[in-house]
């Protein structure tokens, strides 16, 4: 329920619109010429990810593939090139397939429709909201992370946010907030004070435009406030990476596959995994006949949404005529020339380490 001290809708959009006159960002990439284009491919981009990380992907991405043409028309593993280190590779996949969709189903332009964007691949209500308000002005209103904490506080919105009833509230709010003009720059302020003011943590409450009045500030309750989802002990995974290497001419080359499509790293390409080192070993001696010689490397710990794994590699020298051949989803990785595919970020730390050090 909103609280009865809260501010009242259209003073908030006032208030905020007022503050980022003098406080908005201003000059990032996608606020330059903010096509439905632009804008999707960094909405896409900033979710779960911070600004200053997505600058620089964002300006490679755009140099690369500047149109919906250019995207539809590339290979996916260059679209996963350019975005290893991003993480949340599922956004990746679904940019791509939804760039041929939109080429397929409207001739390569965005709909202008609310229901016809949240059915495209990726493209939730919030995404779509904002595409449609920044690159068009249209009103529709948003609630990504930042927003839900902005709304969340001032108004006095308790409970998690991810529950179905919390989130009803939440929408509630942002569509009366949401003004009937300026909704452009409403939602880039709206965003704007969530992640420079209203931040999860040590918020600026004496800055804050909606300081008089907001319920966290009154109540001291901003450490409270959006709620949170009860806590789960979280799962952990083990398993061996086989680092199968070979060396010719001086060039040093690692053994990859493509992940499948569906589950972890998804369409990534990774050195093999197995359930343990036996495993592991057996394999190469089938695959790659008997190895030179094998030495296990420090474990890599890697943190999920969701639950914790632990590679423990072990490396494996092959002779110069492995008997491995690549194919369409097996090749063999050049470390000092390394192609265009994507890789998971603990893997691409693990491979310029090995480039590095030679050996390991």
């Amino acid at each position: 329920m909103v609280h009865e001290m809260s501010i009242q809708p259209g003073q908030f959009a006032a208030r905020l619109l007022a503050w980022y006159a003098v406080h908005g960002r201003r000059g990032l990439p996608w606020q330059l010429n903010p096509t439905p284009y632009r804008v999707w491919v960094s909405e896409v981009m900033l979710q779960q990810t911070q600004v200053a990380t997505v600058i620089p992907y964002y300006a490679r991405f755009m140099g690369r593939f500047p149109d919906i043409e250019s995207l539809a028309a590339a290979e996916l593993d260059e679209v996963l090139h350019l975005w290893t280190g991003l993480g949340y590779y599922a956004r990746a996949r679904n940019l791509k397939a939804c760039a041929n969709r939109v080429m397929v189903q409207y001739d390569g332009v965005f709909p202008s429709q609310l229901e016809q964007m949240t059915a495209l691949p990726g493209i939730g209500r919030s995404t779509a909201g904002a595409i449609l308000a920044l690159s068009r002005n249209e009103r529709h209103s948003i609630l990504d992370g930042n927003v839900k904490r902005v709304l969340a506080r001032t108004f006095g919105i308790g409970g998690d946010p991810g529950s179905k009833a919390v989130l009803a509230d939440l929408w509630r709010q942002s569509e009366a907030c949401t003004p009937a003009e300026g909704v452009a720059a409403y939602t880039q302020a709206i965003m704007d004070l969530g992640a420079t003011l209203c931040t999860r943590t040590r918020p600026v409450c004496t800055l804050c435009p909606m300081k008089a009045g907001c319920v966290a500030a009154l109540q001291g309750r901003q450490a409270e406030l959006p709620g949170r989802k009860p806590k789960r002990i979280r799962p952990s995974r083990e398993a061996t990476l086989l680092i199968a290497r070979t060396c010719e001419h001086g060039s040093s080359a690692v053994l990859v596959e493509r992940r499948p499509a569906a589950g972890l790293w998804g369409g990534l390409w990774s050195p093999p995994q197995f359930e343990n080192e036996r495993d592991a070993i057996a394999w190469c001696v089938t695959e790659l006949g008997d190895a030179v010689e094998w030495a296990s490397l420090p474990p890599i710990d890697h943190a999920f949404t969701h639950f914790d794994l632990r590679l423990n590699p072990i490396q494996v020298q092959c002779g110069p005529q492995a008997a491995v051949r690549e194919c369409t989803d097996r090749l063999w990785y050049q470390l000092d020339a390394p192609p265009r595919v994507g890789l998971p970020q603990p893997i691409l730390r693990l491979f310029e380490r090995l480039r590095k050090t030679g050996m390991g």
